[in-house]
């Protein structure tokens, strides 16, 4: 029985490096939520913030793209991938978010719900005679 060549340290090293930055840029979009209350609703929230973070990933995407295109010998599967990058992005960012946050804009459950009636706030000190 044969025992199999060890795997050089470079390639493993390379692997290793490329797996641990993959994991950062996937929990990426959570720590930036995390990032404080202005940055996060300032510069994460709303149209901004996807766009942000489709550019990042599209970008983070390059060197797996050119991968593809090398082994593949064309760009159709690369494109491909890409498309269902976009496609899994999408359903994340417009179906899956707003469903665990609860942000339905223009559902028509909360536009027939009647407002909560206000209560009167008591006044003290020197407005409560006037």
């Amino acid at each position: 029985m044969q025992v199999p060549a060890r795997t050089p340290i470079l390639p493993r090293l390379r692997l290793a490096v490329s797996t641990a930055a993959a994991a950062l840029l996937g929990i990426l979009p959570h720590v930036l939520h995390h990032a404080g209350p202005l940055a996060g609703a300032a510069l994460f929230a709303g149209v901004g913030g996807s766009l942000l973070f489709a550019a990042l990933g599209v970008i983070a995407a390059i060197p797996l793209l050119l991968r593809m295109h090398r082994r593949c010998g064309g760009w159709r599967r690369p494109l491909t991938a890409l498309a269902l990058f976009a496609a899994v992005f999408a359903v994340s960012t417009f179906v899956i978010g707003p469903a665990l946050t609860g942000d339905d804009d223009g559902d028509a459950a909360d536009r027939a719900a009647p407002a909560a009636p206000q209560s009167p706030t008591p006044q003290t000190g020197h407005e409560s005679h006037h």
